[in-house]
């Protein structure tokens, strides 16, 4: 199963229609190609599928989903933890 962790975007390249996201600490880079041209900004946060930005979500909702997910990883050792967040870039299209 794949979950969509909030991730802040830091930076935008508009050259190249990507961002640089942090996802709780970990940034990588996301294409922009699935949505909107000017929808998302520095400091929006967003959901990201396969390495692609699929949605901007509403700041209140993200915090709180973040809260929720530390509570989670608190369990876990840094290793692990950052292994997780890196996971959801090669969960496989269509997983639920």
């Amino acid at each position: 199963m794949c979950l969509s962790i909030p991730s802040k975007v830091v930076k935008i390249d508009k050259e190249n229609n990507r961002a640089t996201v942090d996802t709780m600490g970990v940034q990588r880079d996301a294409s922009l190609d699935l949505i909107g041209e000017g929808d998302v900004q520095i400091g929006d946060y967003v959901l990201l599928h396969i390495g692609f930005i699929i949605n901007k979500i509403d700041e209140e909702d993200a915090l709180l989903s973040l809260k929720i997910y530390k509570k989670i990883i608190a369990q876990m050792d840094a290793e692990e933890r950052k292994r997780r967040i890196l996971e959801g870039d090669n969960c496989p299209n269509g997983s639920a």
